[in-house]
């Protein structure tokens, strides 16, 4: 019987923490999916409501580091759809945060190139927002 009693009495102490651990991943999800959205429309607001203002993003070409400022990747949102967004996919694979930090990783599979993305994100003033993005493209 006592057993029982603190098996009930841990669920009921690990119940808030599931519940607020819940909702930090909601948040985190509700971010990255302004980001697949500014990607499937083409609509800067999605990018500017998932980007923190001093985002940067970094991806190798060749073998050399290229960089791009989060300002000047959302002023490059088209407006529009890609003409062949029927035919593209995006996930979010894994989230994974601790406190204030957490990291995502998606993929984007579109029909002749495939993009991983690692998300850097920081809850900031109550917010997430991705403060880093680092990513391979990979031919298909």
């Amino acid at each position: 019987m006592r057993s029982l009693l603190l098996a009930v009495a841990g669920t009921l102490l690990v119940a808030p923490l599931a519940n607020a651990q819940d909702a930090e991943e909601a948040a985190i999800r509700a971010t990255l999916e302004h980001y697949l959205q500014g990607h499937a429309t083409g609509d800067g607001a999605h990018f500017q409501a998932a980007f923190h203002p001093v985002a940067n993003l970094y991806w190798i070409v060749g073998d050399t580091l290229a960089q791009r400022t989060g300002a000047a990747y959302i002023a490059g949102a088209p407006g529009r759809p890609a003409p062949d967004e029927a035919q593209r996919k995006r996930r979010i694979m894994h989230i994974d945060y601790t406190g204030t930090a957490a990291v995502a990783k998606i993929e984007l599979d579109y029909p002749s190139v495939r993009f991983v993305d690692y998300m850097s994100l920081l809850k900031v003033g109550g917010e997430w927002k991705i403060v880093n993005k680092i990513f391979v493209r990979e031919s298909k």
